[in-house]
């Protein structure tokens, strides 16, 4: 039975893809924050002991809260250095990724619209696409994908404790709604279920045509 390892998969985002993942038969191992925090370099470190390959690695973690620039502090810097990038740094130095696997990052869509109040969110994101983006053509050599998804308004705690008035935002969406977890799980059951292995290296906008930018 091929393994899948979905960070932070025991809500939002996470456990849309965890939950359409067990539906291809596989073994599906979720996180969650008790028993991964990837603020914390002892306790990848634990986990990584415990899991060290997988065939499917979903790369997936919370964000900051909102912030000013000028509140931002060292300590702030420091803890989301190593949840948003240097975490996820050692997880792909040390988690071999079998061929023919596949890596899915989760990140946002304001890594190419940034948003003034998550200022650490878009650069600490950022940073980590650019290094996927790169490794992506080491990983081809083993036919191994990667795929990042930014993804815009989804339907999660997280987004209903950043925004005060969902109506209101829903009301400025192409879509006129918010997008809902499950879709993007079906979307990286489908990449799955269906091999689709020339998709690689690129970043997927989840944001149901919100964002401005062409590329």
């Amino acid at each position: 039975m091929k393994k899948a390892i979905v960070l932070a998969g025991s809500r939002g985002i996470g456990k849309g893809i965890a939950d359409s993942l067990e539906e291809l038969n596989l073994e599906v191992v979720r996180t969650s924050t008790a028993e991964l925090d990837t603020s914390n370099t002892a306790s990848v470190n634990s986990f990584i002991s415990k899991h060290n390959s997988t065939d499917i690695l979903v790369l997936n973690t919370g964000g900051p809260p909102s912030q000013i620039f000028l509140e931002i502090t060292k300590e702030d810097c420091d803890r989301y250095h190593n949840q948003l990038f240097y975490s996820f740094f050692k997880i792909l130095q040390e988690v071999k990724i079998n061929d023919g696997g596949y890596i899915f990052l989760v990140t946002s869509y304001n890594i190419k619209e940034p948003d003034g109040k998550l200022l650490l969110s878009n650069a600490y994101r950022l940073a980590f696409t650019s290094v996927l983006k790169c490794l992506s053509k080491t990983y081809a050599d083993r036919n191994v994908t990667t795929i990042n998804i930014a993804p815009g308004p989804i339907d999660t705690d997280r987004i209903r404790g950043l925004v005060s008035d969902i109506k209101a935002l829903e009301a400025r969406l192409p879509l006129g709604r918010l997008g809902q977890i499950s879709e993007i799980g079906n979307f990286v059951k489908s990449i799955v279920e269906n091999e689709i292995k020339y998709l690689t290296g690129v970043t997927i906008n989840f944001d149901g045509g919100r964002a401005n930018s062409i590329f």
